[in-house]
């Protein structure tokens, strides 16, 4: 017999061998008939797979969120099975569920085409309907390698001899189709649903590996409805509108070249949009009580040794060798020059916490293959800090960090989506015990700061545990930009010490934190989160002054020298063109205000304001307006304090057009 507890606290025994299925239909013929998989003990099952333990119990229902990544890897199966019905001869490999949806590799050598993944997806559909049933089994792991071979899966016989000799291993059948895989999947086909897209094609080396053969590999996306997937279609839709490479080039804020692989070429307009938003970070930083620094942006092979960056991150790092013999690196982070400051003169207890922030200049080696636009770059400055402090400091610098990041992404029109806690990984200095300590600190400090934490074990720093901040945009994507991560591995590391009040030397503790993290990619979400239509405090251009007539291109000149005296960002357009030419022209360059003046317009000394989105006008007297504006450019964080901001300065003279 084994023991189940279920989600009310109702504990109930059963023979060994009973089913999920058996146990819903037990509660309720309607429970049966919702019920696709099981839970135990947090593990997800097949809904028939009989139970030989007891523990906690629970039965998934299909809308259950915790059923749609099984409902994927159905899906993906589904995919595999309709393309070597309609391709005989194909090779089936992987076909995993991933974020938002799932892919498939095969072995084929005729390329699969754009038009074959409508038929593919007709054939899915079919086998949908066809509601297969999905069966677990259990096999031989030699005779698995035998059969899979024998039917010229070489893939798959490739992927079971990777699997220690002895062990069983899983089969799924659907229908007369089967795939190697660990489960677990719905009770049949038509669990799956019809709320699937197939979305594109691409190459994938098998195993990762660039000598061995390249597969091709469908990627799909699937829902647990319909309504969810046209949800999903519409947001690529617009993720597709706004993607920050067409922006860029659209709104000429920035390029990037063979020449110089992930490196940004930033324009003035793009260099505009740069420093307004770190000038923005710089005040922040100075209200919370930070001190900035720079660091040198190369520094001896024996630094980056001590601090275990070599060993870690040693093939990523850009290096060159002196004829003196010294091999230096470029850095790749910023927190080993840090600790150097902070080494430099004798530090008391008084001195903490101590919040050291760098704009650091950082290089690291991507593959050619994983540079992404200005999101994915081997050449990137991070906002970052380090906060050193004591050890009863951790939960107020952690909260008082969380406040500031949560204002800043309220600034700059984002949302704060979640927290996670990223856990030890397995390669990693520092002892368990400094580990143990290390993570529960920094989940009271996340508690303590009022954030709900999701665990991500593994995916901690090789120094110390980190909290992920994942923000919202306007589209409902999340992005990962925020950190903070508890240290105690580098400060013994690298000899960080201060005078406590007793007079005794001790260890601080570093809080590493940064906010935007890549200020590149943060400006990426930045340019897809606003469609390049920033608000007025962060517009590259935020006025364009465009005549009607050339009668009125004096009093334009004066108008934009007057909206400049109030530290706007002005051009003037003085071209022999139609108005509404003018005004579609810079529309579409996302220009927030567009100030047209004409013949009457100068007699009057007004101008008439055009709003981006816009059909309205509203005419001001030139002072009214320049007033006006200045107010409404001021960025939000100069708003609040009514301390002065300085005018960014890439856009402070004017670009005349014509």
């Amino acid at each position: 017999m084994i023991d189940l507890v279920f989600p009310d606290g109702a504990k109930r025994e059963f023979d060994d061998g009973v089913t999920g299925r058996e146990i819903a239909a037990g509660i309720s013929k309607s429970l049966e008939k919702k019920a696709v998989l099981i839970k135990l003990d947090g593990e997800l099952l097949d809904l028939d797979r009989p139970l030989d333990k007891g523990g906690k119990f629970e039965i998934v229902t299909r809308d259950s969120p915790e059923a749609l990544e099984t409902i994927r890897h159905d899906v993906s199966h589904i995919l595999a099975e309709a393309v070597q019905e309609l391709f005989p001869g194909t090779q089936v490999t992987i076909g995993p569920a991933i974020e938002d949806g799932f892919y498939y590799d095969f072995a084929r050598e005729e390329p699969f085409s754009l038009d074959d993944l409508a038929k593919i997806e007709q054939r899915m559909k079919e086998i949908v309907d066809r509601d297969e049933r999905i069966v677990r089994e259990e096999w031989d792991r030699d005779e698995a390698i035998k059969h899979f071979r024998s039917i010229g899966e070489e893939y798959k016989a490739q992927i079971i001899e990777s699997i220690p000799a002895g062990e069983r291993i899983s089969v799924y059948r659907q229908g007369n189709w089967k795939d190697l895989c660990r489960g677990p999947h719905l009770p049949s086909t038509k669990a799956a649903g019809k709320a699937f897209k197939l979305t594109k094609l691409a190459g994938a080396y098998w195993r990762g590996d660039h000598r061995n053969p390249m597969l091709q590999r469908i990627y799909g996306t699937a829902w647990a409805s319909e309504q969810d997937l046209a949800d999903h279609l519409h947001r690529l839709e617009e993720a597709e509108k706004r993607d920050h490479r067409k922006i860029g080039r659209a709104m000429d804020l920035f390029h990037m070249q063979e020449e110089a692989k992930g490196m940004i070429f930033w324009h003035p307009k793009g260099w505009t949009l740069y420093r307004t938003v770190e000038a923005y970070m710089r005040r922040r930083l100075d209200a919370d009580g930070y001190v900035e620094v720079k660091a040198p942006q190369i520094m001896d092979r024996e630094l980056w040794e001590r601090s275990g960056h070599w060993q870690k991150f040693g093939q990523n790092m850009f290096t060159c060798e002196t004829t003196e013999g010294e091999v230096l690196a470029v850095k790749p982070m910023n927190c080993p020059g840090h600790v150097q400051i902070f080494n430099h003169g004798q530090k008391s207890y008084r001195d903490l916490p101590l919040r050291m922030a760098e704009f650091g200049a950082c290089h690291r080696y991507e593959p050619s293959g994983a540079l992404h636009g200005i999101f994915r770059v081997r050449a990137f400055t991070q906002d970052d800090a380090h906060i050193f402090c004591r050890e009863d400091q951790i939960e107020a610098e952690s909260t008082k960090f969380v406040r500031l990041l949560e204002g800043v992404y309220r600034d700059c029109g984002l949302e704060l989506h979640s927290v996670k806690l990223a856990l030890r990984p397995d390669q990693r200095f520092g002892t368990d015990e400094i580990w143990d300590e290390a993570e529960k600190k920094l989940e009271r400090a996340a508690i303590a700061a009022g954030c709900t934490v999701e665990m991500l074990p593994g995916e901690g720093a090789f120094y110390g545990p980190k909290l992920e901040f994942h923000l919202r945009d306007a589209i409902g994507r999340t992005w990962q930009c925020g950190t903070l991560q508890l240290d105690y591995v580098l400060p013994e590391r690298l000899d960080a010490e201060y005078v406590a009040e007793d007079g005794s030397k001790q260890r601080p503790v570093m809080l590493h934190r940064a906010i935007c993290g890549s200020m590149e990619r943060f400006l990426g979400v930045m340019i897809e989160n606003y469609a390049g239509a920033f608000p007025l405090w962060l517009a590259p251009v935020q006025v364009v002054l465009a005549t009607i007539t050339s009668d009125a291109d004096a009093f334009a000149l004066k108008a934009a020298e007057v909206l400049r005296a109030q530290g706007l960002r002005v051009e003037t357009d003085l071209r022999n063109e139609k108005i509404n030419y003018k005004v579609r022209e810079h529309s579409l360059a996302k220009v927030p205000v567009i100030a047209v003046v004409g013949r009457r317009e100068a007699e009057e000394g007004k101008v008439a304001l055009r709003r981006l989105g816009s059909d309205g006008q509203e005419i001001l007297t030139l002072e009214e307006a320049a007033k006006r504006l200045a107010s409404e450019a001021q960025p939000p964080d100069v708003a609040r304090t009514g301390h002065a901001a300085s005018p960014a300065m890439g856009m402070a003279g004017a670009v005349e057009v014509g």
